[in-house]
């Protein structure tokens, strides 16, 4: 019997639905195994399928067609290294999530997943049935356990009884969505497991966009001991071959590459970057347009889709009123002409002024609010969908958390559009991202042109949404370091008012903002979707009820 097993691992982006097309790049990577003399192929969970499919897995056409795929895929890759895919699994009974072993044209093992997420982004239990108890499978020399994803994240589990039925290595198939800081979380996790069971451990994540996640990838290989033998890189798709070596301490994995981890700041706004791409892409769209306001968010959401499409599929819309200022005007064709991309000039005086016009006998008598403000911005919401259809190009729409979270933004204007790149990011974060994508560019995955993008000018002025004269954001919300930090302890730490109150804030301004909070609920059940960089992002991570009549009294 060899000592020796080379593993081939193939961090690669599925599509969700692309059955064929999925398939047909297991396949390819297959061959890439073959001819590296690799004894197994591993690919992500759920592979095949992409991830995540929600309630579409449970069709039973789509898992038969799933099923069938992978059968069909046994055949093709007959002569060579086996594979391990991830895919559904329905006996006759129930759906599982399963990873399949295919070996000699057929399935030769299939391991089911036993624990099944329930919490932040996942519903698995609402798709699957929790397996029993799952024993390894043999390759060669080599006896594997696999606990897919999630069955690797609970102590003295699923990992433990695979080492105690005789597993030499773990190999954890994941699929597994970005979130800020997640890659120490996955180490120590893992860790954790290495220390259970004294095995050396590999893991196998997917890369690519999917609806508001990101799959970052980052796949890794830990010896016995712990000790780091190979990290692949963050986001991008690639395939490494893993030696493993049987020595009289059990099987240990030869030191490979060490891919540098970038920092969290460029973690995050290579997420937004590569949710954007992906999402363009597997939708089938092309081209983007955005109203650039020469404000803050535009800015940077212009420069994200520059960087994710390239310039020359990026439109600028400037659309002033009487209420623009000089400086947004300079400021948002800056920015345009630095970055590239087409800009365009659409004043809506005379379309505001048609319906001031239509609307003066119902609004005889009554003074100008809000309403006239909101005119405004659903007039851009328009415009700019009649540019959309016209041209085919999908709209983004530009509110950062901070707005998306306290409803400041208007329902049907500059709510409108089909993504949002910077909907999980507090105002706060969105000033110290453009300094940060001033000062960096990586040409390996930004198209946009390197250097100051967004001045100085537009990162420091007040923030405003100039629909009435002399308008800031502060003049009806607290100071964004303020507001960030409540909405941070409210939203992402759930914490009291009371102990709000005890770090130091006011309670009126908390009770303000916790109140605009659960009255904005329906703006972002109708919002677009947006990149995923926490664990309490809108939409999946924190669903709330639009009705809600309870407040925090503490």
């Amino acid at each position: 019997m060899s000592d020796t097993f080379r593993l081939t691992l193939a961090q690669l982006n599925p599509a969700v639905g692309a059955l064929q097309a999925n398939a047909d790049a297991a396949f390819a990577a297959w061959e890439n195994a073959r001819a590296a003399n690799a004894d197994m192929i591993a690919l992500p969970e759920a592979f095949l399928t992409g991830y995540q499919t929600q309630d579409l897995v449970m069709r039973p056409r789509f898992y038969g067609d799933a099923m069938e795929m992978v059968d069909d895929l046994a055949k093709r890759c007959a002569d060579g290294p086996a594979m391990g895919i991830g895919a559904p699994y329905h006996d006759g009974n129930a759906l599982f999530n399963a990873y399949y072993i295919l070996e000699g044209g057929k399935i030769s093992a299939r391991i089911l997943k036993q624990h099944l997420p329930n919490e932040t982004v996942f519903d698995e239990k609402r798709q699957f049935c929790a397996a029993p108890p799952q024993a390894p499978y043999q390759i060669g020399p080599l006896l594997i356990g696999s606990p897919i994803c999630e069955d690797a994240w609970h102590a003295n589990s699923v990992c433990t009884e695979l080492a105690a039925q005789g597993a030499q290595i773990l190999l954890v198939p994941n699929g597994s969505p970005y979130y800020r800081g997640k890659m120490q979380d996955r180490y120590d996790i893992m860790g954790a497991r290495i220390g259970e069971t004294n095995l050396p451990l590999i893991y196998l994540n997917m890369v690519g966009g999917q609806d508001d996640q990101v799959f970052d990838g980052g796949s890794f290989a830990l010896n016995s001991d712990g000790g780091l033998a190979l990290q692949m890189p963050v986001f991008d798709e690639c395939i490494r071959h893993v030696d493993l070596t049987h020595t009289d301490k059990g099987w240990h994995i030869t030191t490979g590459e060490i891919a540098a981890l970038p920092d969290i700041w460029e973690q995050d706004y290579r997420a937004m970057v590569e949710a954007l791409r992906d999402y363009m892409a597997k939708t089938g769209f092309k081209k983007v347009l955005l109203g650039l306001s020469g404000g803050i968010d535009s800015a940077i959401v212009a420069t994200i889709a520059a960087d994710a499409l390239g310039p020359e599929n990026v439109r600028c819309v400037m659309l002033p009123s009487e209420y623009t200022s000089q400086d947004s005007l300079d400021d948002a064709k800056q920015v345009a002409e630095s970055l590239g991309c087409t800009y365009d000039f659409v004043p809506i005086s005379e379309g505001r002024a048609a319906i001031t016009n239509t609307l003066a006998p119902l609004f005889e008598g009554t003074k100008p609010d809000v309403t006239e403000e909101n005119i405004q911005s659903r007039l851009r919401g328009l415009l700019l969908m009649a540019m959309s259809n016209k041209f085919g190009e999908m709209l983004l729409t530009t509110g950062n958390k901070s707005e998306v979270a306290v409803g400041y933004a208007t329902i049907y204007g500059d709510m409108s559009g089909g993504y949002n790149p910077i909907k999980d990011m507090y105002k706060t974060r969105v000033f110290e991202t453009c300094r940060w994508r001033n000062a960096n560019h990586r040409p390996d995955w930004m198209k946009a042109p390197a250097g100051e993008i967004i001045s100085p000018r537009i990162i420091d002025k007040p923030p405003t949404a100039e629909l009435r004269e002399d308008q800031k954001d502060q003049d009806s919300l607290p100071p964004y370091d303020v507001l960030d930090a409540i909405l941070e302890g409210i939203i992402d730490r759930e914490v009291t008012v009371a102990e709000l109150v005890a770090e130091g804030y006011e309670r009126a301004t908390i009770k303000k903002v916790e109140h605009l909070i659960y009255i904005s609920e329906y703006k972002r059940f109708q919002s677009a979707p947006g990149t995923r960089l926490t664990k309490r992002s809108f939409w999946l991570d924190r669903r709330y009820p639009i009705v809600n009549n309870w407040r925090d009294n503490t």
